[in-house]
């Protein structure tokens, strides 16, 4: 309020109350002229700590607060001035020399002072040293891009590579990260203190120094940490090391190749942070400060604290995962075969496995030159789905060497695919395989060289495509229900004819069957389709796919995609490391030579005559002598029995493949049946000395009979 009696003492008033404001404000405040001059300045300012107040009056703004990024902060002030318009809470970058050139963050506001007339007298600058806020921000920031940033992958190196990333340079010029090495291939890590000698592999470094800064040792290096060290120390008890580095250091000597990096580097601070989880060792990472002028502090060490404890448990996730994939990886090889074996009258080759889906194929020889084709998927992925596959594999083999027609061995595998189910869901509540996989799908084929023809039944999976040698395509399309699913329909069988030359492809997928059964198909369109090596195909195939309408991918990867993955807690539907499943099979005709048929009566003749035709071709295909007795007797007895217990007519076949083949057709579907007899029995021996002559023997059934077959190993002459 005006004094009545007269304006002296407003104006004293005024002077007293604007004394006391640059004297006792907390807030640092200065006014400038209308050259950014410095008129006036409270001790309050950042700036003028340490610093008497006639050094910093008159000197040009912001030279005189020591503000960083001069250009900037001048044109900030200088807009204030020119448009009237205030600046609030712009923060700064400032190294004042109270603080032996550390860096400060000011927030500063800034307003225009103008004259009762409207004249512009200059600007006042409200500046506030926000630092510990700031870098409590900074910390905060840092923590949220780590948790953001790190462990977006389930490997290792990669979240050692990502935390370096994040690090430098917001908190760090240099970090290093070292894991112990027995984690990284997915061991369980050791506990702490870790054993003498325990090795640590360079899993990631960054520098601001540029491409090639001084490093101590190559990523991918292993090596143990020398002790005693700040960094074996922190890896003892699982606390940080905040170091200030400098000459002199004694533990330095016990690790010459990092002393050398850190005076080539100039770090003159060392943070030093255990990766640990429950106790256990993972790793260790080093930050070092070289260019940032501050050592770590007390919440440098806490902030570190915080990022290692996330990333730790992001690497123990990422252990976790390359050990299942290991198991994984472990049971598929030792599920499946390397490579689909050919044989006589078949050439095979596939798409070489790679995942952890339950997907498979395979070849098996049969009796008659036969071979059975198989491809199958079993639904999810994870260890449980190969598991459910190696069983159902294990399990096609069995049936299959039983003889059985495809549509009956889809059956009977169908009811394995329900006893599984049913066995899993009977688990406890908890138990993780109590969620695996639910349904399967399955095609099986029997190729026969000899009639050159190929029965096929399908259970839920794409029909094989034929390419015959005319380059004409064909699917037949036997329709079964998937396997273990409530579907009761029937399986049935297509039967189809397969010239010499002929391929036929399984593939895995849906949509794989229908790009090779296009009409552009590598399958269909090589060059040299009929002659160049099946596998070479099967490459080109795979090429095409990958070059298709988006390269670098491959459609139908998985053969049955898993929609829950909580059905299979191990699976990963979001990883991409895996191809199509393809089974390719080039039929060829058995050599005529090497086969030898006769029509017997049903006569009590018939063995010897059996054994005169026997005789004479073995001698001609020049088999040994002792094979030749043996063949010779197992003829007699598989006659003899046909004679007693079969029907007319009778026939012998010889097959010479690797291994020597006698079968007698009949007409009777009356099932041999082996006995032991016993030393006073006068008969009942036969099959029981076929048994011990043959290496394998069995007996597999048509519409018109039956078939006794026996198989020798030959050895080479």
């Amino acid at each position: 309020m005006a004094d009545p009696g007269g304006g002296s003492g407003a104006g004293d008033a005024g002077a007293v109350i604007l004394d006391a404001l640059f004297t006792q404000s907390p807030v640092g405040l200065a006014v400038l002229d209308n050259d950014l001059r410095v008129l006036r300045v409270n001790t309050a300012t950042p700036a003028m700590q340490g610093i008497p107040a006639d050094e910093v009056v008159g000197r040009r703004f912001p030279g005189s607060h020591h503000v960083v990024e001069e250009d900037a902060a001048e044109a900030l002030v200088r807009e204030v001035l020119d448009t009237g318009a205030p600046a609030r809470g712009r923060v700064l970058r400032a190294r004042p020399p109270a603080h032996q050139g550390h860096e400060r963050q000011y927030e500063l506001s800034a307003f225009r002072l103008n004259g009762p007339r409207g004249e512009v007298l200059g600007v006042a600058l409200t500046v506030v040293d926000v630092t510990d806020r700031e870098r409590a921000r900074r910390r905060l920031d840092i923590l949220d891009t780590v948790r953001e940033r790190v462990g977006n992958t389930l490997d290792v190196v990669v979240t050692c590579q990502e935390l370096t990333e994040v690090l430098v340079p917001a908190f760090a010029d240099v970090a290093v990260v070292e894991v112990v090495d027995s984690v990284i291939r997915g061991d369980a890590p050791p506990a702490s203190p870790p054993p003498p000698g325990t090795a640590l592999r360079r899993a990631a470094f960054r520098s601001v120094a540029g491409p090639n800064p001084p490093e101590a040792h190559a990523v991918g290096d292993v090596r143990a940490i020398p002790a005693p060290t700040p960094f074996s120390q922190a890896l003892a008890d699982l606390l940080p090391r905040a170091v200030v580095l400098g000459p002199g250091l004694p533990w330095l000597a016990t690790d010459p190749a990092r002393a050398r990096a850190i005076r080539a580097s100039g770090a003159h601070a060392l943070l030093a942070v255990p990766l640990a989880l429950r106790g256990s060792v993972l790793g260790l990472v080093s930050l070092y400060r070289s260019r940032t002028p501050e050592p770590y502090d007390e919440a440098d060490v806490a902030l570190a604290r915080d990022v290692a404890r996330h990333t730790a448990l992001c690497v123990d996730n990422a252990r976790r995962y390359t050990r299942a994939h290991a198991v994984a990886a472990t049971v598929l090889q030792r599920m499946l075969p390397l490579h689909p074996a050919s044989h006589t009258g078949l050439e095979a080759a596939g798409i070489a496995y790679r995942g952890d889906t339950g997907a498979w194929y395979d070849t098996i020889a049969l009796s008659g030159a036969r071979t059975a084709l198989v491809a199958g998927a079993v639904s999810g992925r994870g260890i449980h789905a190969m598991a459910a596959m190696g069983q159902l594999r294990t399990v096609v083999r069995s049936l299959a060497a039983m003889d059985l027609d495809p549509e009956d061995l889809l059956a009977r595998l169908n009811d394995t695919a329900m006893f599984l189910a049913a066995e899993r869901a009977a688990l406890p509540q908890a138990e993780r395989g109590r969620r695996g996989p639910g349904t399967a799908s399955c095609v099986y084929a029997v190729y026969d060289p000899l009639s050159l023809t190929c029965t096929v039944a399908t259970a839920g999976h794409p029909a094989p495509v034929v390419v015959r040698p005319d380059r004409t395509v064909t699917r037949p399309e036997p329709s079964g229900p998937s396997l273990g699913s409530t579907d009761r329909s029937p399986f049935a069988a297509a039967r189809v004819r397969l010239p010499h030359g002929s391929v036929i492809a399984f593939p895995g997928t849906p949509g794989l069957g229908a790009i090779l059964s296009g009409a552009g198909s590598t399958l269909h369109t090589a060059p040299d389709y009929a002659d160049r090596p099946l596998q070479n195909l099967c490459d080109d195939i795979q090429y095409s796919l990958a070059a298709g309408p988006n390269p670098g991918t491959i459609p139908g990867t998985y053969p049955y995609s898993n929609p829950d993955p909580d059905s299979d807690p191990d699976s990963d539907p979001d990883s991409d490391d895996s191809v199509p499943v393809l089974l390719l099979a080039r039929t060829r005709s058995f050599p005529a030579d090497r086969v030898a048929t006769w029509r017997l009566d049903h006569e009590p003749t018939a063995a010897a005559t059996a054994r005169k035709c026997v005789s004479g071709q073995l001698a001609a295909w020049k088999v040994g002598d002792e094979p030749a007795f043996n063949t010779e007797l197992i003829v007699s007895e598989l006659v003899t029995n046909a004679l007693r217990y079969g029907s007319p007519p009778l026939e012998l076949r010889l097959i010479l493949d690797h291994s020597l083949t006698c079968e007698v057709t009949d007409c009777a579907t009356t099932a041999p049946r082996l006995r032991h007899a016993r030393a006073t029995d006068e008969g009942g021996r036969g099959l029981f000395i076929v048994a011990q002559l043959a290496e394998a023997w069995g007996a597999r059934y048509s519409a018109d009979g039956k078939t006794i077959w026996t198989e020798q190993r030959l050895t080479p002459a």
